[in-house]
């Protein structure tokens, strides 16, 4: 017997109908449910008017719309504070309750938050549920029922405590008839513009919705086996290119893992490592809600002690790097690859994380706020954990004396400069050898390719080793 008379789902973090968990939670609990997605003005007012990833969510919201519309449903899309359309909504449909996917963030919490208070004040509930996550919160902590610091141990507890409960598909389609569709004036949906975006010129390059989602995941599957082998080399196809896509919540997590799980199980290094980078999602989904201070601080607070560069000398570096102007051809590739799609392959995103503060010594929190502003795929606990890793500040860090030498990861991870002549044209020319540290090239060799160091390409910025030698001493000085 259902719970409530009438309910309202709002969408946020998990753009589609199946397997998902909200959903079939709302569906189960509800005779009749509306559906709501906001485009949460308190988002938008931090991004620019052009921001690829608004466009991108909006056509995820089309299909979602149309999906909702097939099952004879309707999707109700609203502009606003959600913090507030969401209580005057439910107000105004009458619902007892309001079905979304938890989130972990600190301002999402607060949201949350207020909205739950706010329901409460007219005797309405709001009602959240694990999705983003196959373990979250308290459910893995160790023997002291602490939350773990370290991955590996986190990792193994995680997989001793799966069972096929956790990654069971969620079948809805049974209980769609419970969808109510909204009044026509409730239905009205805000363009992109009247929203105050528009089109970027430069589009996410995957198609969006649980459509795309799937297609990248079909087409991943015969690599899974060789991920372990292709999953370092940017020129390669090895990735699986879902991550905007489990951003958003067009592709459920649960799915993936039962992918992921059995092939491990079966013997395949390729899935043992796929799903240990899904297991990190939730290590740092999980280290953001007990430590909700990383937001803005170092996991290790003696390390908001480490004195960065400052003054016009580091904003002029900061902006090479930025600007993919550094005069390291790796780093630069991959600065202008983020730069012109919203991308960037994983072992780049350690590469650039370790120049910018290991050999430019600048604050990593800076480096984590301009890739919010540039990853398409941008995920605060994700994010936040990957710069405090590169930068030695976090929890289960890289150690700080382990400081990438950008021309060795160029020469070993794309050996033959295919991913460098890609995204940085001017260098092409150059020979497989060259073409990872131009300065150390022969002026014939420069000539030849019509590279002219300081003019059509950048000279280094730093030498690396002396770079080195000032990281270590900035480092070490907090373990005197």
């Amino acid at each position: 017997m259902a719970q409530f008379e009438r309910g309202l789902m709002w969408f946020r973090r998990d753009l589609r109908i199946e397997d998902n968990a909200a959903l079939h939670q709302a569906l189960h609990q509800c005779r009749t449910l509306f559906c709501v997605f906001v485009f949460d003005t308190d988002i938008l007012a931090t991004l620019s008017a052009n921001d690829r990833r608004v466009a991108f969510i909006d056509a995820c919201v089309s299909e979602l719309a149309h999906d909702l519309q097939s099952a004879g449903a309707g999707l109700i899309v609203r502009r606003g504070a959600a913090r507030e359309v969401i209580p005057e909504l439910a107000k105004s449909l009458n619902a007892d309750a309001v079905f979304a996917v938890r989130d972990y963030e600190p301002q999402t919490r607060l949201r949350d938050d207020r909205v739950g208070a706010a329901l409460g004040l007219s005797n309405r509930h709001l009602v959240l549920c694990k999705d983003q996550a196959v373990f979250e919160a308290d459910e893995i902590l160790n023997g002291q029922g602490k939350p773990y610091r370290v991955f590996t141990a986190y990792k193994n507890a995680w997989l001793k405590a799966l069972r096929p409960v956790h990654i069971k598909a969620l079948v809805s389609k049974p209980l769609l008839g419970a969808l109510a569709s909204p009044q026509t004036h409730l239905a009205q949906r805000p363009s992109l513009e009247d929203i105050g975006f528009s089109h970027p010129a430069d589009p996410i390059p995957i198609t969006a919705g649980s459509r795309g989602a799937h297609v990248l995941f079909s087409d991943f599957l015969p690599r899974l086996d060789a991920y372990h082998e292709s999953r370092d080399f940017p020129a390669v196809k090895g990735p699986s290119y879902l991550s905007v896509h489990l951003r958003f919540g067009t592709i459920s997590l649960r799915s993936l893992v039962r992918a992921a799980y059995p092939a491990m199980k079966a013997g395949s290094a390729g899935a043992a490592t796929w799903l240990n980078e899904l297991i990190w999602r939730d290590f740092y989904f999980m280290i953001l809600y007990h430590f909700p201070h990383v937001a803005g601080h170092s996991f290790h607070s003696e390390y908001d002690a480490i004195s960065w560069e400052s003054g016009p000398q580091a904003e002029r570096l900061f902006d090479a790097w930025s600007n993919g102007q550094t005069g390291y051809p790796i780093v630069d590739a991959a600065m202008r690859q983020l730069n012109q799609t919203g991308y960037m392959h994983n072992r780049l995103r350690m590469i650039v994380a370790s120049f910018l503060t290991k050999d430019l010594g600048i604050d990593w929190r800076r480096g984590e706020q301009y890739f919010a502003r540039q990853l398409n795929d941008f995920d605060l606990a994700a994010n936040n954990g990957g710069w405090q890793w590169a930068a030695s500040t976090g929890c289960d860090a890289q150690p700080y004396f382990r400081i990438f030498n950008p021309v060795a990861q160029s020469r070993k991870f794309d050996a033959q400069g295919h991913f460098i002549r890609r995204y940085i044209p001017e260098l092409a020319a150059l020979s497989d050898k060259d073409i990872h540290a131009p300065w150390l090239a022969q002026p014939v060799a420069l000539t030849d390719a019509k590279v002219t160091l300081g003019a059509s390409y950048p000279l280094p910025l730093v030498d690396h080793g002396s770079s080195r030698k000032v990281a270590l001493a900035r480092y070490g000085i907090l373990k005197g």
